[in-house]
């Protein structure tokens, strides 16, 4: 059973008092060999060496903590966001510089500035890489699934694409990055295969080739399943079963990403359940894409994650333009904090936790379903400072 909040902030308060009395060991030790003019040095000293405040130190010993950057993150172009990605995280995801679009817009044309960047800034912060994606219905240029008179490309020539732009971005990296998102968002919410033209062309075992190509590309780094509303029974239903078929056939995966773009309402005994029917599958968890949005869904019965989703602007769905309500901040900590409980639960099983954005500012939920709204989904606001409750996360995991 989650914590409640009293039962939280009183055992963060107990390690508080136990961190406040090494605190005060640790002085009186110094105080034996030194003068206690140098008190106040000695004890801020003591206190940085026993207890860790940032989110990637904290939750170290249970699982990494990430964030999806953009580009300005790892070029130096935005050194306030810079800041809190090399303090607070452990492993990046590259948030849109490692998609077809990005890296390959023509054929045989491969850029990979932005893709680069991030391998190179992580090499120098120590931070490990997941990269996101190779195989996905949205964010891949239409030419991909054409043939050169604009027609529906052959089975041969996509297959024969497809592991063209694994080999050469997979392979690129592959002594570079820790994972690889090998199919993103392939089934629908009953489990069922996504009418995508991935399935259209080459059928099925589209996902077969995928991973069996990124195998071969990359032996080294993981490899994921990675999709949203996957609280959702049957649809885990399809992505179990989707994991069981490659081992079956021999092919290798690793682990199952559980989207999390949730509210301030997440689904906390139907995630807890998802968490559990993957371990039991004997596959890697991890919660990737975190963000909770404030903001009321336009369409309540179909919220999820799908980017295709374009409603038009209206003020009621964007009641705070210039700051939030404390209410709504409450119940977004909280949230943020039952999910990390859970989180904490199965530590022994889940290999990360990756926040889809750093600040408030640059959050894809501003544009997401309803472009111009002002949403509050992250741990840190729009002046780079964190929120009332990363304290509270960051004394969660401490308290354990």
């Amino acid at each position: 059973m989650l914590l409640h909040r009293t039962n939280l902030l009183s055992s963060i308060a107990q390690t508080k008092q136990a961190k406040a009395f090494l605190v005060v060991s640790s002085c009186v030790l110094v105080l034996l060999v030194s003068s206690c003019s140098h008190r106040a040095e000695v004890n801020s000293a003591a206190y940085n060496e026993v207890v860790p405040n940032t989110l990637a130190q904290s939750y170290t010993p249970y699982f990494q903590v990430g964030a999806a950057v953009n580009r300005d993150h790892v070029t130096g172009q935005n050194p306030r966001g810079a800041a809190i990605v090399t303090e607070h995280f452990s492993v990046l995801t590259a948030e849109n510089d490692m998609k077809w679009e990005s890296v390959q817009p023509r054929e045989g044309e491969f850029t990979f500035n932005g893709a680069d960047a991030l391998v190179r800034y992580s090499a120098k912060t120590n931070q490990d890489v997941i990269g996101h994606v190779l195989v996905w219905h949205s964010q891949t240029p239409d030419w991909v699934f054409e043939d050169e008179n604009g027609k529906p490309a052959s089975r041969e020539l996509l297959l024969k694409r497809m592991r063209t732009h694994i080999f050469e971005v997979a392979g690129r990296y592959r002594h570079d990055i820790k994972g690889w998102d090998v199919v993103n968002e392939a089934l629908n919410e009953d489990g069922s295969l996504r009418d995508s033209k991935w399935l259209q062309i080459i059928g099925d075992d589209f996902i077969d080739k995928a991973f069996e190509y990124a195998a071969q590309a990359a032996p080294d780094a993981e490899l994921y399943y990675n999709d949203y509303n996957l609280y959702k029974a049957s649809k885990m239903d399809g992505a179990i079963a989707l994991a069981q078929r490659l081992r079956k056939k021999g092919i290798r995966i690793d682990g199952i990403g559980l989207q999390a773009h949730y509210d301030t309402s997440p689904p906390l005994k139907e995630l807890e359940i998802s968490i559990q029917r993957v371990i039991k599958a004997n596959l890697k968890v991890m919660i990737t894409e975190l963000d909770l949005s404030v903001l009321k869904f336009p369409d309540e019965e179909n919220m999820g994650a799908d980017v295709s989703l374009n409603f038009e602007f209206k003020d009621e769905y964007n009641p705070y333009v210039n700051s939030i309500s404390e209410s709504s901040s409450q119940r977004l900590g909280q949230a943020y904090i039952d999910l990390f409980t859970l989180f904490l639960k199965y530590h022994e099983h889940i290999d990360r936790v990756t926040l889809w954005g750093v600040t408030d500012e640059n959050t894809w939920r501003n544009t997401w379903p309803m472009k111009g709204r002002t949403d509050y989904p992250l741990l840190f606001d729009r002046d780079y400072q964190p929120k009332w409750f990363v304290s509270d996360l960051i004394d969660l995991a401490q308290a354990q």
